[in-house]
């Protein structure tokens, strides 16, 4: 196939679904077949602390085809969708002008939505304002909303704290609801491509399967001895590296507060119900153009 379609756009492939699915072999296929250039879209992968276990793809894989933006952050600092897709618009323009097919690869939603879609220009929020809502729970800060802004209120769970503070706290420092900004979106890229979507959706049966002999895999593989090394570093519990799947569990064995079983069948669950909370959203949602063939 060409990497371009009859319309003119250039032709951008994106292999989306949840964690241990096969997008990374699928992608690899896709890149040998079509001199394509892999670009992650994974968010815990971006980091270069934690190769082994966010599945990081292995040495001799990226030595197959061209790979971006795996491993290219320091963990210290948080890689928001808004960094994310900023350098992710510049790696596609690159691999375009290069002449090879783009193919975005990863399970973060947020992530490719936010490349594709763009992003809300909300100004910064006042930290005073700031500070006031995230000190309420879900039910009180869905209240405050619902009086504020009550459209925006109506499309949220009253049970999703973070959501619920989110829009508040946007309506009070901008004095405009989340929506109205929201349908001013920029920066995206769904318009000026043609994006070829494949969401990978195996049966539940194997995709947990995968799941879990991949929870294995990794600890065997140095798991253990990249979060030991990750916990040197003393970085502040919060930032999205230190909330990865697989390392308080992996640091609670090391602290003896859990053994090798109990810290493998751990991970192994949450990593199901990450895979679950993929398998859902990516069910849900409509990725790409409405007339995007599948890859």
């Amino acid at each position: 196939m060409s990497k371009s379609d009859p319309s003119g756009l250039p032709r951008v492939a994106l292999i989306a679904g949840p964690t241990a699915s096969g997008k990374s072999a699928l992608a690899l296929a896709l890149a040998e077949a079509e001199r394509g250039t892999i670009i992650n879209a994974d968010a815990s992968q971006v980091y270069r602390d934690l190769r082994i276990l966010t599945a990081r793809p292995a040495p001799e894989d990226e030595a197959r085809a061209p790979h971006l933006l795996y491993g290219y952050r320091d963990g210290a600092e948080a890689c928001s969708a808004a960094d994310w897709a900023a350098d992710a618009r510049a790696a596609v323009e690159a691999v375009l002008a290069e002449g090879r097919l783009p193919i975005l690869v990863g399970g973060t939603g947020l992530y490719l939505r936010t490349l594709l879609d763009g992003i809300a220009p909300i100004p910064p929020v006042d930290p005073d304002i700031r500070e006031a809502v995230r000190a309420m729970d879900a039910a009180t800060a869905h209240a405050a909303l619902s009086r504020e802004d009550a459209a925006a209120a109506a499309t949220l769970n009253p049970g999703d704290t973070t959501r619920n503070q989110r829009a508040l706290e946007v309506i009070r420092s901008s004095g405009r609801s989340i929506l109205a900004w929201r349908a001013e979106r920029e920066g995206g890229i769904g318009g000026r491509v043609r994006a070829e979507v494949r969401i990978v959706d195996p049966p539940v049966d194997l995709l947990y399967a995968r799941c879990d002999a991949r929870v294995e895999t990794m600890l065997a593989s140095g798991a253990i001895d990249e979060v030991k090394a990750l916990a040197a570093r003393h970085l502040d519990p919060a930032l999205p590296i230190m909330r990865a799947i697989g390392v308080q569990p992996i640091l609670d064995h090391l602290a003896g507060a859990a053994d090798a079983a109990q810290t493998i069948e751990t991970i192994r669950q949450q990593t199901r119900n990450y895979a679950k909370r993929q398998r859902t959203w990516f069910r849900n949602q409509r990725i790409g153009s409405e007339t995007s063939p599948q890859i």
